[in-house]
């Protein structure tokens, strides 16, 4: 039993599940019947593979004719190649997109009129049910009527049936015919492949000049441009050079105006403060004097140093003269006592 479920509002505004019993639907135990057209290919014998079509009693009694139909057999794969063959070389010769330029790709671009943003999301909620699997059906038996009648047979002798002389000369003219006729669609699709190359390499060779041209005025474009920026930035560096003149000689000679009256009264000024002195007397103020002081006290420090040295051997000289003439008074005295 299968049951249905669905929400309701109760009074107080919260939502309850309720659901529903309610009987299965009665279905059959195996899957459904074939139709009818599937009925009749499995009960036509036109649809079984086993069976052989064509005369297969003119195959048996004579082997030669399989030949035709193994010439008809291979002037098929023939056709059928030469049909791939000539697909392949109008894929290859089809007019394509020429490659893009160096550092170029091509992309995908929307050409549409009108842009439309998809902006209305659509809830949607996925809901699963299981069921019952569904038992094949047993294949059904195919109908072999009942042998009824008697069997009769009949003796043929060699031509009564078929005459190879006389039925090969219409397949003759036929495989003759045919093989013409494709040898002259041979030629002319060689004549068409060479006259497709041709303008293809017509088309080429223009491309290329075209190429050439559009690089050629491509790189003269280039130059003018870097002629254009280059006389821009020569002239703009004139321009400089001249405002830094002109700003240069507007400088010097309002200089010149300004310094026209300083100068004789700061000369003046800076010579009553005495910053403008006789060289020869600032070197000798400077330099000689403090040398000459700097040697003459050197000279008396040695002078010193001598009198001193001179003093001290004077004073050891009489201290020792003075002990001599102490003993020698002495030594007198001892001897007369």
């Amino acid at each position: 039993m299968a049951f249905v479920s669905h929400s309701q509002r109760d009074t107080n505004g919260s939502y309850t599940f309720s659901s529903r019993p309610r009987p299965v639907e009665t279905r059959s135990k195996y899957r459904e019947a074939p139709s009818e057209q599937t009925q009749i290919n499995y009960g036509n014998i036109m649809y079984d593979r086993r069976v052989v079509r064509g005369n297969t009693y003119a195959q048996h009694i004579i082997p030669t004719t399989a030949q035709p139909d193994l010439a008809e057999l291979q002037r098929q794969q023939e056709i059928r190649r030469r049909a791939v063959a000539r697909k392949r070389a109008q894929e290859q010769f089809k007019p394509q997109t020429p490659e893009a330029l160096q550092g170029r790709k091509h992309i995908d671009v929307q050409t549409d009129l009108y842009l439309e943003e998809l902006s209305e999301v659509i809830v949607a909620s996925d809901i699963e049910c299981q069921t019952d699997d569904f038992l094949d059906r047993p294949a059904t038996p195919l109908f072999i009527p009942a042998k009824s009648g008697k069997d009769v047979e009949t003796q043929i002798e060699e031509g009564e049936l078929f005459d190879f002389d006389r039925e090969v000369q219409p397949l003759l003219e036929v495989l003759v015919g045919k093989t013409i006729e494709q040898s002259l669609e041979e030629v002319m699709e060689e004549e068409e492949l060479a006259s497709l190359k041709a303008r293809q390499r017509a088309f080429q060779e223009l491309r290329n000049n075209e190429l050439a041209e559009v690089q050629r005025l491509r790189e003269q474009e280039r130059r003018r441009g870097e002629e254009k920026e280059r006389r821009m930035s020569q002239q703009k560096e004139v321009l400089k050079r001249e405002r830094e003149t002109a700003e240069k000689i507007a400088a010097r000679a309002y200089t010149q105006q300004y310094l026209a009256d300083l100068f004789p009264a700061v000369f003046t000024s800076l010579r009553s403060h005495g910053y403008f002195y006789d060289p020869v007397e600032n070197d000798i103020e400077t330099n000689f004097f403090p040398w000459l002081m700097d040697e003459i006290n050197n000279r008396l420090d040695e002078r010193y140093t001598a009198r001193e040295l001179l003093d001290t051997i004077i004073h050891d000289v009489v201290q020792k003269r003075q002990e001599a003439f102490k003993a020698q008074e002495t030594q007198p005295a001892k001897s007369d006592m």
